[in-house]
């Protein structure tokens, strides 16, 4: 699946975490098709899981977190991914972002 609204920047921790956000701002009419995006990688997260979600310091092997705000005409959605860099990475290969 190409993705048209989320584009994700990596960072490395240096010790094989990684963190990749994704931020979209959009209209509303637009919303569900950012949530339908959010929900495909979530999806992804879950059926390719290298081990429990929760938050890392409390044994979590992955973990995300999502925020939606809304000022005005316009909606912010924010997607962070945490977890191995490899298995963020192929992530974010499954999800090219769309050439439009």
């Amino acid at each position: 699946m190409k993705l048209h609204y989320l584009l994700f920047d990596p960072s490395d921790d240096g010790e094989g975490t990684g963190t990749w956000d994704a931020m979209a701002s959009v209209r509303a009419s637009q919303v569900p098709e950012v949530m339908q995006e959010v929900q495909a990688v979530l999806d992804w997260a879950q059926r390719h899981s290298p081990g429990p979600r929760g938050p890392l310091d409390d044994g979590g092997a992955w973990d995300a977190d999502q925020l939606v705000q809304t000022e005005g005409d316009w909606t912010t959605v924010t997607l962070t991914i945490t977890g191995p860099w490899a298995w963020g990475e192929a992530l974010v290969a499954a999800f090219p972002p769309s050439e439009n």
